[in-house]
């Protein structure tokens, strides 16, 4: 068998496809580097004109594309995720990082919010969550890697190149 390489990380543009194309509302991101693939949504946010948030415990939400469009009292998560499921507009929210212990109320706002989206795209993407969260959603959230699937050296044989 030939030696495998290693992942590389995926571009911010490629993980940003993979989250639209999701089948569910909730997303979890593994195997990323959070700091630059929120600078590259950003960019890919300023670029395309759609809304893409980040929630930070001490921040409050606020809109990537903008730099200075907070959305007021957004600080605790349970009034985060209710703006979330208010809004009738597209939008990704990533959500980093994810506060332990979650309350029974901000959970069942959560799993409304996983349901496959109708109508309007809205997802939600966890961002270094801890493992605990992420099993506790495992039944609806969506797992992304954040690594391109390892490929194999090319090698000839019989005068072809083969993967």
């Amino acid at each position: 068998m030939p030696p495998l390489m290693a992942p590389a990380p995926l571009a911010g543009s490629d993980i940003y496809e993979r989250i639209l194309t999701a089948p569910g509302g909730l997303v979890v991101l593994e195997d990323t580097d959070s700091e630059p693939l929120i600078e590259q949504f950003r960019t890919i946010s300023r670029h395309n004109g759609q809304s893409v948030y980040l929630w930070e415990p001490e921040k409050g939400m606020g809109n990537l594309r903008e730099a200075h469009a907070a959305i007021p009292g957004s600080q605790r998560l349970g009034n985060a995720l209710r703006y979330i499921q208010q809004s009738i507009h597209f939008g990704i929210y990533l959500i980093s990082p994810f506060p332990l212990p979650l309350s029974a109320m901000d959970s069942a706002l959560l799993r409304q919010l996983a349901r496959a989206p109708s109508g309007h795209v809205r997802r939600i993407v966890l961002l270094n969550a801890a493992p605990a969260l992420i099993s506790s959603f495992d039944d609806i959230a969506v797992r992304l890697s954040g690594l391109a699937p390892a490929t194999q050296r090319p090698r000839l044989r019989d005068g072809r190149w083969l993967l």
